[in-house]
């Protein structure tokens, strides 16, 4: 039987995984770690099809330990007693990694059985899990580990491996496999960042092609039925898929949910969740911010549930975030607060602190003013005492202004209470 192209097509090297800069880009974090040869106890937390066991092979074969895989679904306690037999046998010698996958199903007795070897480093684990660890693991494994999260792989990342699986096709079929720009990035957008719906779209892309002629051209209507999305059209410089992020935000901006539902709608019928989820945590510091300021905490935990569930469930956070947004009272005295202070810095030389504000050190032969003389608010009535902040070429300088929300208004009132109280 003829092994999926996903995996014929399975990166060898990190130079040819797709995503996870963040982790894995020049510097990064994990991509030290890798390249040092020195393998600690990790937990790869993310998606499906983004990249964690691709990794944890390519880990393998760097540190030329001996890999063992099992998977948390069907693991028993027998099978974690026979890796554990593996120690300080011949096949051993440079160590066991153990690559656990969906850690998540084993209950605690069985990750409680690793414990004793993760610890004296018999078996370095890789554990992998597309759920909270921190919720999902037991303790006494997160404790013993560091966590790194995968994230979905944004469409024009995954465009070069759609390219390169046509290419493998075309070399194996003996025939040039047609797919047009257009339609490359179609099938990124409809996959939800992961690499390996995107991949196995692409084989049965090449499966339904039609030949007619001497090529294998793969067509509109073809992959609008494989991809089971209506035709999102995503032009190849991205002016459809802004615009309609553009309507989406406007509308949420706007107070206008049933507008904002149906610009969401769209984005998901064609798969593209993730720059849904991105621009909704921008909305909710940007247009909701201090009039409502729980809105960023839980459109954060409905994007984080959204990026779980991955589609279609992941309607329904969407869907609570987008109305939750739209339907809250409106203030942008943050994003201009933060506006007018940049701009002032960007037109400023690097302007001198107030000496009771600097960090203790000695003051120096000659020194004007001997001493930090900083006011401790805490020792005051209401934990508020009247100082300068401000660079002296600043004072008096107001970024902020208080909204006309009732929360802003609120927070007003507190400030005038104490400045009234400290004149």
């Amino acid at each position: 039987m003829s092994a999926p192209l996903a995996d014929k097509i399975r990166p060898k090297s990190l130079a040819d995984v797709v995503g996870q800069e963040h982790i894995l880009a020049d510097g990064k974090p994990l991509r030290r770690i890798i390249e040092s040869g020195t393998v600690p106890n990790m937990i790869f937390y993310g998606p499906s099809g983004v990249g964690k066991t691709t990794v944890a092979r390519i880990i393998a074969e760097n540190c030329g330990m001996s890999l063992y895989k099992l998977n948390g679904t069907n693991a028993s306690i027998s099978d974690i007693k026979d890796v554990v037999s593996q120690i300080g046998t011949f096949g051993s010698e440079n160590g066991i990694l153990l690559y656990l996958d969906e850690i998540q199903y084993l209950n605690k007795k069985q990750q409680q059985s690793l414990l004793e070897y993760i610890e004296n480093g018999d078996i370095t684990l890789i554990a992998s899990t597309t759920e909270n660890p921190y919720f999902a693991v037991y303790n006494a494994v997160i404790s013993r580990s560091t966590v790194f999260e995968f994230k979905p792989v944004m469409a024009e990342q995954l465009a070069p491996a759609i390219r390169r699986a046509f290419a493998i096709m075309s070399e194996e079929s003996g025939k040039e496999v047609v797919c047009s720009d257009e339609l490359v990035m179609t099938i990124a957008y409809t996959c939800g960042g992961d690499v390996r719906k995107a991949i196995n779209t692409a084989e049965l892309a090449v499966m339904c092609a039609d030949t007619s002629g001497e090529r294998l051209t793969i067509t509109e209507d073809s992959l609008k039925i494989l991809a089971q999305r209506s035709n999102m059209r995503y032009d190849r410089d991205g002016d459809q898929h802004y615009d309609i992020l553009s309507a989406f935000h406007k509308s949420v901006r706007g107070s206008d949910e049933n507008a904002a539902l149906h610009y969401a709608a769209r984005l998901i019928e064609a798969g593209d969740i993730i720059s849904l989820c991105r621009r909704m945590l921008c909305i909710a510091c940007e247009d909701v911010g201090l009039a409502y300021p729980q809105a960023i905490v839980v459109t954060k935990a409905c994007v984080d549930s959204a990026l779980q569930l991955g589609l279609p469930e992941a309607k329904l956070p969407i869907a609570e975030a987008t109305i939750l947004l739209a339907t809250a009272p409106k203030s942008n005295s943050a994003c201009m607060a933060i506006d007018a202070a940049l701009a002032d810095v960007q037109s400023s030389d690097a302007l001198d602190f107030p000496r009771h504000l600097q960090n203790k050190h000695f003051d120096g032969q000659g020194a004007k003013v001997v001493g930090q003389h900083y006011l401790y608010p805490h020792d005051f009535p209401n934990h508020y005492v009247r100082q300068q902040y401000l660079p002296d070429a600043l004072v008096g300088h107001v970024y902020y202004e208080f909204g006309d929300n009732k929360q802003e208004q609120s927070a007003l009132q507190y400030r005038k209470k104490l400045l009234s109280e400290t004149e």
